[in-house]
């Protein structure tokens, strides 16, 4: 984009430093950390203002139609849809850290919940609160590259069938790609002929965008750079102006080709708290009562979309060179599932769709979400008969063409050649988002999170002889890797014919635990009882602390390997 430099270097950093340099619970800095807008407000620039208002139109342009579809997917009249999408632009360009996320109604969500949003949001928050985004830290580049590339691929095969004009087609993505060619000969042309041509002239415009020359040009070449560089970043919101006048213009002489968006209801949801009882022929329903009704989905729901809008966030920030704050991320969604709830909003969490639309249309900060709100709110008072006539094809071309670029093809390569084994989380994450995208990353993590405990339950251990048999530690020693550890020492030193004595070098060992202090305990018996010596050397000194603590019988130490060697001797 074309702030993100500015952006990444100005501000985004922000809220993290002052965290980390905040001393006092009222200070300056701490309240910048809990409110990331005061962080990039003072720093605003005019160039940005265009960016953000051209991103939020954009974004706003394609909200509409898609939370209307979403809110049927949950089960709930189409409204509700939109009740729900612009809580999230207000909320989050207050706390959020990330200048591409757009918070609303996403299908994963959709199809999870219905009237949770309260309750979520309450659990969310209690987690920022509590620092618990630590855990999010266990989601590897590899899930959420492997995440990114099966969302992407997902979501665009997904509007195919908009491209098409097909109807009744399923959410599941086996079914959908079945069900998309067997309805091939139920396509309508004017939806085939007008998504070609939104996908023709987005391709041609982005084209155009990343060909433009340099500044360096006489003054006529510098105008006319400047407005292809203009129509070419507008180019979703003019593609999907354009389409609805054409759609309006043949619905306005009698022949309605394209499948637009339709007519709902319009009007503002009112403010009141959400309803914690109901009343029914059987009685009244309380608060507890609700809450045991739902059942897993309390714990399943909540959780899924920090996964789902973290990897999201995670991944565009990467890809625009900038940094997130995981816990501000849960305070963010926390908060607006909350505020949600009173507008009769249902959970909301980060939408990779819209995400991708706002990052390649170069939004520079949060402020974009302002003027994609403000558009729903608008849809909903006043604009509805506006929107009735965007064709949904038209929509579907902006989506596609936003995140075709998010499947990063040449990873794969990359991670082959530097280390084969992260290719195992992200092929689990890419196959199973197929099945579910929150399975997909859960699945991707257990498998994260299975290699790491691997590699700790099995240090690289090197042993050399000297005559005495010196091991060197290759990373830290943890309970998980004592039988590992006391597994080599017999094979190689305790069951020799005859015995060999140990010189165990300790300096990547940061930190011991009381199962390995019980292991070492029976290990210098073993080796007292063979006659032969069991000797530590280069121990960092809160190690050496904690060993001398335990009082281990029979416990030796040097400073170096050469020592030791020579105490052998």
């Amino acid at each position: 984009t074309e702030c993100t430099e500015d952006m990444a270097s100005a501000f985004f950093n922000m809220p993290l430093l002052g965290r980390l340099s905040a001393r006092g619970c009222c200070s300056y800095n701490t309240l910048k950390a809990w409110l990331p807008i005061l962080s990039w407000l003072p720093r605003y620039k005019l160039k940005w203002l265009q960016m953000d208002l051209l991103a939020g139109l954009t974004v706003g342009l394609t909200t509409v139609p898609q939370v209307l579809a979403y809110a049927e997917v949950a089960g709930l009249p189409v409204q509700y849809g939109l009740y729900s999408a612009f809580m999230g632009g207000l909320i989050y360009t207050l706390l959020g850290t990330s200048k591409d996320v757009t918070l609303g109604p996403t299908a994963i969500m959709s199809l999870l919940s219905v009237l949770l949003s309260l309750l979520c949001g309450v659990i969310q928050a209690l987690m920022a609160l509590l620092r618990l985004g630590f855990l999010l830290d266990f989601i590897s580049f590899p899930v959420i590259k492997g995440f990114t590339c099966a969302a992407a691929i997902t979501i665009g095969f997904g509007q195919v069938k908009n491209i098409l004009g097909l109807q009744s087609i399923p959410h599941e993505f086996v079914l959908e790609v079945y069900y998309t060619f067997y309805k091939i000969p139920e396509a309508r042309i004017g939806d085939v002929v007008l998504g070609l041509l939104c996908l023709a002239l987005l391709v041609m415009l982005s084209f155009m965008k990343t060909s433009l020359g340099s500044d360096n040009a006489p003054t006529c070449a510098r105008v006319a750079r400047k407005l292809v560089w203009t129509v070419a970043t507008m180019r979703n919101s003019l593609v999907v102006v354009a389409a609805s006048l054409v759609a309006f213009s043949w619905n306005a002489y009698g022949h309605p080709v394209f499948t637009v968006t339709g007519e709902t209801s319009q009007g503002l949801p009112p403010f009141r708290p959400p309803p914690t009882s109901d009343t029914t022929a059987n009685g009244t329903l309380s608060f507890l009562c609700f809450v045991q009704g739902f059942g897993g989905g309390l714990a399943v729901i909540p959780f899924m979309g920090l996964l789902e809008s973290i990897a999201i966030a995670k991944a565009f920030a990467s890809q625009n060179d900038y940094r997130i704050d995981a816990n501000q991320e849960l305070l963010a969604i926390g908060v607006t599932n909350i505020m949600g709830s009173f507008v009769s909003a249902y959970p909301v969490t980060g939408s990779f769709g819209r995400t991708a639309v706002n990052s390649q249309t170069g939004v520079c900060t949060p402020a974009g979400g302002i003027i994609t709100s403000v558009i729903v709110l608008l849809s909903l008072a006043f604009l509805m008969p506006a929107f009735y006539y965007i064709p949904k094809a038209s929509l579907a071309a902006v989506i596609i063409c936003a995140v075709a670029p998010m499947v990063d093809y040449r990873v794969v390569t990359k991670m082959w050649r530097i280390r084969k084994l992260d290719l195992l989380p992200f092929v689990v994450t890419f196959l199973m988002s197929f099945w579910q995208v929150q399975y997909g990353i859960v699945g991707g993590v257990a498998v994260s999170g299975a290699l790491l405990l691997y590699n700790l339950a099995r240090p690289q251990i090197k042993v050399s002889d000297h005559g005495v048999l010196v091991m060197e530690l290759g990373s830290g020693l943890s309970f998980p890797a004592t039988e590992y550890l006391s597994h080599i020492i017999h094979t190689q030193a305790l069951q020799a014919a005859p015995p060999r004595s140990v010189v165990l070098d300790c300096h990547h060992v940061s930190i011991v635990d009381y199962s390995v202090i019980n292991e070492l305990r029976d290990l210098l018996k073993q080796f007292k009882l063979r006659e032969v010596q069991l000797v530590f050397s280069r121990l960092q000194p809160s190690v050496l602390e904690v060993l001398l603590a335990a009082d281990l019988q029979g416990f030796r130490y040097t400073d170096s390997v050469e020592a030791a060697l020579q105490m052998e001797s």
